[in-house]
């Protein structure tokens, strides 16, 4: 430092000011180097960002961003910057994903793929779409219910049909009374939508819960009502289809609105349960006869304890919903209590009335006998004490004494009909076993009338046999 010094103040002033001119100037050249340096990196920079993200397109980006020489001081035209941009734009390749959104072809070849995603979507919600309206019309049908009462329509038609059975016919009647069944119970549910919405345990129904529409509900039961009555009508016989077009309108029209103003309504309720096996019954064999009502009978007689376990049990529910049922007007459940046991009696003699009018063998007098004795031992439980619990018994005896009655009737008609044929069987071996000369003189007498030119003309009448034994022996025309 002292030699710097030294040699400065040694020199004179000319040398001192070109040697401090040197030295400005390398300073600048120097911080202007540095100044490029800088510059450069940040092109790289911005070069490397620039294929990551596209450039946009609009003057204004180009023109607000300028380039560090010009925040140093540096001069970078921006006209000149605008006209390089417009004349050389900068158009990105669109990504596979890109093409896929906007349905553009790729050149490898698989533009079939936006297609196929969108038969794939719709595919998707057209099941889902399924799905959700079948589960509605499942609820609205109240599809347990119905098939019960396909099972007693049908339980009629095996009996109303005597010997020989129809299937295809039995098909065509279940599914008819199916429909019919669904058209009233969806009907049902239209009607009542506020009342079920206020019950704990209707309001998550379809209509209630928002999940489909009155329009929508009416028109799918008007659909399944009409189907099942031309299909009663067309494949069984109009007293079939009138007897099922007579229950919905009965059902959904008397019975329904009945329910919020009487508690008659629980025996119009029997009635309508009545009439399906009566309507299977009409349906094989065209009439309606003393031996069809054994079975409507039954289940007229069934219903009333089943509905009034069901109405002690949910009092509560029938109350919020506005429904007049007749356990509400009991609060001890002495009426209501009274009511199912005096029903269940009624069941006891039907039993002996299907054997005595020759339907089914003996056996089942006895079955059915025992069976409405143990309901009528739980109707008499619960009439002696009269708790939710008690109910829940009777209700749940109710539930099994259906299915096991028609059971039973079933099995032991056809058990019936298989003696019959073993006692037919049986007198043609009797005949056959007769003497031959009884035989022998038959023979002779035919060939008698065959040698004198007559020939012997059929019966006049037949109307002797079964189903009319009364009527007098055939005659024979006089030759």
């Amino acid at each position: 430092m002292r030699l710097d010094l030294f040699y400065l103040s040694s020199i004179g002033p000319k040398s001192r000011q070109s040697l401090g001119s040197a030295a400005l100037s390398i300073s600048s050249t120097s911080s202007s180097l540095s100044l490029c340096i800088h510059e450069t990196t940040m092109w790289r920079n911005s070069k490397s960002l620039s294929s990551k993200f596209p450039i946009s397109n609009n003057p204004l980006y180009h023109l607000s961003s300028a380039s560090p020489t010009a925040a140093h001081g540096g001069v970078r035209p921006a006209l000149l910057s605008h006209s390089l941009t417009q004349s050389y734009p900068y158009s990105p390749s669109p990504s596979p994903s890109d093409s896929l959104k906007l349905g553009l072809h790729r050149a490898d070849g698989v533009g079939a793929l936006p297609a196929a995603a969108d038969l794939a979507s719709l595919a998707s919600r057209a099941s889902h779409l399924a799905r959700h309206y079948g589960r509605c019309y499942w609820e609205l049908s109240k599809a347990r219910l119905s098939m019960l009462v396909v099972a007693t329509s049908g339980t009629g038609f095996v009996l109303g049909s005597g010997h020989a059975i129809d299937f295809a016919g039995l098909c065509c009647t279940c599914a008819g009374t199916m429909m019919v069944a669904a058209s009233a119970n969806s009907l049902n549910q239209v009607f009542e939508k506020q009342n079920d919405a206020k019950m704990n345990r209707t309001k998550n129904r379809p209509l209630p819960s928002g999940r489909i529409t009155i329009p929508h509900a009416v028109t799918w039961a008007s659909a399944a009502g009409l189907a099942g009555t031309a299909l009663l009508a067309s494949k069984a016989n109009m007293l079939a289809a009138g007897l099922g077009a007579s229950n919905l309108i009965l059902y959904a029209f008397v019975y329904t609105p009945l329910k919020q103003i009487h508690p008659v309504n629980t025996w119009v309720g029997a009635v309508v349960g009545a009439i399906p096996p009566l309507l299977g019954w009409a349906a094989a064999s065209g009439q309606v006869s003393l031996n069809a009502m054994l079975l409507p009978a039954a289940l007229y007689f069934w219903q009333i304890p089943h509905f009034m376990a069901l109405a002690y049990l949910c009092r509560d529910d029938y109350a919020a919903g506005g429904f007049r049922m007749f356990s509400l007007a009991d609060a001890s459940g002495r009426r209501t209590a009274s009511v199912a046991l005096r029903n269940c009696i009624y069941m006891i003699p039907l039993g002996f009335l299907a054997y005595d009018w020759g339907m089914t063998s003996g056996w089942f007098c006895l079955e059915s006998t025992l069976l409405t004795l143990a309901i009528a031992a739980t109707s008499f439980s619960f009439y002696r004490d009269r708790t939710r619990h008690k109910a829940r018994k009777m209700f749940h005896a109710s539930l099994l004494y259906l299915p096991v009655f028609m059971s039973g009737i079933l099995f032991h008609r056809i058990v019936d009909n298989q003696q019959c044929l073993t006692e037919e069987n049986f007198e043609s071996s009797v005949e056959l076993s007769l003497p031959s000369q009884d035989g022998n003189v038959n023979r002779k007498n035919r060939l008698r009338n065959s040698t004198d030119g007559t020939q012997v003309r059929p019966p006049v009448s037949y109307a002797s046999i079964a189903p009319f034994p009364f009527l007098p022996v055939p005659s024979y025309a006089a030759p």
